[in-house]
């Protein structure tokens, strides 16, 4: 699904907020796992979104002004290392498969840059991402400075070039949209073929394996993120990845995962019965949280601003929290002193693309931006329910969250997942 075009285009778009000036944009490095192997490789968000480029040590340069030019630098083709590590474009390949200017072996970097740097008004790059990157940039330009008695005149002006490209990465254009919905319909297949595997006396790992095994049979490169598989008091632990717990009759099961295809990501969470059936008290809560969720998806449309969707969940979970014993007192009150976060202590939602906490930011001059056709982002509000003296113990160790994906349209939304999610739904899933 690869198109040069769309990735000429942004380069386009970025080197429009350049003026006369230079964007500096590395992919990400290898990391090794131990000794001489590696962790699988991923590229960084922003570098693969101006290139489409896929291949370690690689850094693209955008520069602005009358002539704009985009230019690549990455390894060389090395038919001797493809024997081990698999294809390389190498430099004249990549300027003509990847639509760039120009595009040279990464060896030349540092000896070119200087040049490419010289009379700039503004330098733009990841500042401060890492120690390593910004002390080489400097190098760059105190060579540029040691021109200065040849007439060549550094960039005066050192700009982030994230907050350019944030901005650019928010709104999803059709060919990104295209390409969540396939990871979405991915990671719903995952869910569905988890729920059908659940059963007492199996163990989280075991279910996980499930989600694995769905995610690269549809398709997807890779999970977008550590899968969470929380039986029991498990699912009151937000971040719980330890997914070693036997399943056990008469526990939920919150499983927060999903698959990421052409680097971008979904972002799924589901919270179901281990034996098919869910007790009153778990039916309660976790209806409480079905219609926080609903309420908070009713909420994202254009207009609207980011913090609605929340503030509505905030306002039926707080109620649901007193209707159900876990708190006393006027909703209003009880909202202004924060007393939900006890049972509900994160956010309800964040935006979600190529990466799964995505680029952009959520207030504008202080205050919650509005939300606009192209925009993803997650809804997944939650209820986390710690045994205690003031607690009804029916209601101890249950932790649901559900979530699901959601694009700002012309009109409203549009939610791009869609494994089973009410009760009736759950239960006739896994009892088949």
């Amino acid at each position: 699904m690869f198109d040069a075009a769309i990735h000429t285009d942004r380069r386009a778009r970025l080197a429009a907020t350049l003026g006369d000036g230079i964007a500096i944009v590395a992919t990400a490095p290898e990391v090794p796992r131990n000794r001489d192997t590696h962790y699988p490789y991923r590229h960084d968000s922003y570098f693969y979104w101006l290139t489409g480029f896929a291949e370690p040590e690689a850094v693209v340069v955008v520069i602005g002004g009358e002539q704009p030019e985009a230019i690549l630098f990455c390894r060389d083709k090395d038919e001797s290392r493809e024997i081990w590590d698999g294809f390389r474009y190498g430099p004249a390949a990549a300027r003509e498969q990847f639509g760039f200017d120009a595009a040279y072996s990464i060896t030349e970097l540092d000896a070119r840059l200087p040049d490419l740097m010289g009379n700039r008004a503004r330098l733009a790059y990841a500042v401060g991402q890492d120690p390593a990157w910004d002390a080489r940039v400097i190098g760059w330009l105190n060579a540029v400075r040691a021109k200065t008695r040849q007439g060549i005149i550094a960039p005066g002006e050192i700009l982030d070039v994230r907050h350019a490209l944030d901005e650019m990465r928010l709104i999803k254009d059709a060919h990104e949209l295209t390409l969540m919905r396939r990871a979405a319909a991915i990671s719903d297949g995952a869910h569905r073929a988890a729920m059908r595997a659940t059963r007492p006396g199996r163990h989280e790992y075991e279910i996980e394996a499930e989600l694995l095994c769905a995610f690269r049979s549809g398709g997807a490169e890779a999970p977008a993120y550590t899968s969470i598989v929380a039986s029991g008091a498990n699912a009151c632990v937000l971040h719980y990845v330890f997914n070693n717990q036997p399943l056990r009759d008469g526990d939920l099961l919150l499983i927060d995962a999903a698959a990421e295809f052409g680097s971008y990501a979904a972002d799924i969470t589901r919270t179901f019965p281990v034996n098919g059936r869910f007790s009153a008290a778990q039916k309660d809560a976790y209806e409480l949280v079905l219609a926080a969720q609903a309420a908070a998806i009713d909420a994202v449309r254009p207009g609207s601003h980011w913090n609605a969707p929340h503030e509505t969940a905030v306002r039926v979970l707080t109620q649901g929290m007193v209707d159900l014993k876990l708190l006393s007192g006027e909703v209003d009150g009880l909202i202004e002193s924060n007393a939900y976060t006890r049972f509900y202590m994160h956010r309800t939602g964040h935006w979600l693309g190529l990466d799964v906490h995505d680029a952009g930011e959520y207030k504008l001059a202080g205050e919650w931006r509005p939300l606009q056709p192209g925009m993803t982002l997650t809804v997944e509000p939650g209820l986390y329910i710690r045994p205690a003296d003031d607690v009804p113990e029916a209601l101890w160790n249950i932790g649901i969250r559900i979530e699901d994906d959601v694009a700002v349209t012309e009109s409203g939304c549009e939610v791009l997942t869609t494994p089973p999610k009410t009760v009736a739904e759950i239960e006739a899933w896994m009892n088949g």
